[in-house]
């Protein structure tokens, strides 16, 4: 069986309109990721990623399967604790630049106290390579 391309420009839905495939291209997520670091490292499921380095309490690193184009992506992400302790906040860690193959980053308590979260999740936007 020959594998096929499908070419189009738009996309259209009987009731909902048309949007230029362009759009969904570039808006679409290019890697993400749900974890835990607390007690044991877990992937619970991601997409485009080849690993996941623990870098000590509330730092971790994560390594993309494709490339991405260059180091000007998007990062978004969440982190949290069960009921009784407060939100994390997760960002990009500062001390080590993302690279086109892997991001750093770092979760840490609303006080600044680094934190290993039970819950995470990142997504990257942009271009892959």
């Amino acid at each position: 069986m020959a594998l096929g391309k499908i070419k189009a420009d738009t996309l259209e839905h009987s009731t909902a309109g048309t949007v230029d495939t362009q759009f969904v291209v570039q808006g679409s997520g290019k890697a993400w990721i749900n974890f835990q670091q607390k007690s044991s490292n877990v992937v619970r499921d991601s997409f485009n990623h080849s690993s996941f380095t623990d870098g000590g309490t509330g730092t971790m690193t994560f390594t993309i399967t494709s490339l991405m184009n260059n180091v000007n992506y998007c990062h978004s992400g969440m982190a949290g604790e069960g009921g009784n302790s407060q939100e994390c906040l997760s960002q990009s860690y500062t001390q080590t630049a993302p690279t086109t193959s892997a991001a750093e980053y770092v979760n840490a308590y609303a006080n600044t106290s680094l934190e290993d979260p039970s819950l995470a999740c990142r997504v990257l936007h942009g271009d892959l390579a």
